[in-house]
């Protein structure tokens, strides 16, 4: 089924419109699809965003803060996610052996364990089955190209 269908509008002022709106839909689209996979293993896409960007930087630590410049969503309160995540178990904090005032957040074996479980279901990439590779990179390249402006 394509956009007009879902829905049910026949007219846009213009195919940009009709992208941009497409875009909308099909992000929430993909978010909650997403959320049934993460809620599988009480996450929310902020945590698994986190997680990822430290199983990224290992063995290198990160603070808050390039977590925070890393993460898809800029708005997120990232000091409450990581502690949420400390209590978990799948994150650690410690303070930082060159400056005492910041704090060092790396992930756990539990958190590697976790995230490589979530890997096998590679549930992110499954909803665009229906795109070939070259599809999916002609995508990706062009949703890139409408962020330059």
């Amino acid at each position: 089924m394509g956009l007009s269908e879902d829905i049910q509008q026949k007219h846009f002022k213009s195919m940009r419109q009709k992208a941009a709106i497409n875009i909308f839909f099909t992000n929430n689209w993909l978010s909650e699809k997403f959320r049934f996979f993460l809620a599988e293993e009480n996450l929310t896409n902020q945590q698994f965003n986190v997680l990822r960007i430290l199983r990224g930087s290992q063995p290198e630590p990160l603070s808050t803060l390039k977590i925070r410049e890393r993460m898809l969503d800029k708005m997120s309160d990232t000091s409450r996610i990581v502690d949420r995540l400390v209590i978990k178990g799948l994150v650690e904090k410690k303070t930082c052996k060159s400056d005492k005032r910041l704090v060092d957040i790396s992930i756990t074996e539990e958190g590697l364990q976790l995230l490589a479980k979530m890997d096998l279901k590679d549930n992110i990439s499954a909803h665009l089955g229906s795109l070939t590779e070259k599809e999916a990179e002609t995508l990706s390249n062009l949703l890139d190209k409408v962020r330059l402006d």
